[in-house]
């Protein structure tokens, strides 16, 4: 579904990606651990070129991204992204959150989208909030609506940048029950994050991206129970 190729970015003198090359196969939930730093986020951002690499290719469902003549914003439409600020439009509900970009870029009727924004609800088990505004809900209900906005586009993967990383603890398991039902339900996802108990529950592969390359993957067991890299070694020494 998405491959890199030698994916290289700088922000002037200073390289933060230093050739990843991967390949995210359909159902795949490869989640992406490291430190502060390393580049996982600026990883995540290449993929549907929030970030515009320095070098590298990227090819998402057969269409090269880098090349310069691809629609990217039809891209993004199947490229569901969460972060880790909410991102919700304030002034509108949150069943406008939901459904505006269903209305205006797929063309969907209104009575189209908000079934799929009440059905979402539903499944995110905020159907009594669809009224409500994002300042009147705590952080773990706004992310949960996040993620029931991109999911409203039908997307083809769903890219996490740290989604919990902004909540108070008590509300990162709600977020996190959300994105297991979804990985459970098949759903493609590449997930940066640094809840470990996640990874090795959901993740069908690790990478631990440290200094702008990829040092370690492997699926969940082998990566935390034998990891290799002395530098991934040290990092879960630290993290578990």
């Amino acid at each position: 579904m998405i491959v890199t190729e030698d994916l290289c970015k700088s922000f002037g003198d200073h390289k933060v990606l230093r050739g990843i090359s991967q390949h995210i196969v359909k159902g795949e939930k490869v989640v992406v651990i490291g430190p502060s730093g390393s580049g996982k986020s600026t990883f995540l951002r290449c993929l549907n070129m929030l970030e515009t690499p320095t070098s590298g290719k990227i090819i998402f469902e057969g269409t090269s991204l880098t090349d310069g003549n691809c629609n990217i914003d039809a891209i993004r439409q199947k490229m569901g992204m969460v972060f880790q600020q909410f991102n919700l439009f304030p002034m509108l509900t949150v069943k406008d959150n939901i459904t505006l970009a269903p209305m205006k870029v797929k063309n969907e009727s209104r009575e189209q989208a908000e079934e799929t924004a009440m059905k979402l609800l539903q499944r995110i088990g905020l159907p009594d909030k669809a009224d409500a505004y994002p300042g009147q809900l705590s952080g773990g209900q706004q992310q949960r609506i996040a993620i029931a906005r991109a999911l409203a586009m039908n997307p083809d993967v769903m890219l996490f940048d740290e989604p919990t990383s902004a909540l108070d603890p008590e509300m990162v398991g709600e977020v996190l029950a959300i994105m297991k039902e979804l990985a459970e339900d098949g759903m493609t996802m590449v997930v940066v994050t640094h809840e470990m108990g996640f990874a090795r529950e959901v993740a069908t592969r690790v990478l631990f991206i440290d200094e702008g390359i990829v040092k370690e993957e492997n699926e969940p067991q082998a990566f935390f129970s034998d990891p290799q890299d002395p530098r991934l070694k040290d990092f879960l020494s630290k993290v578990l």
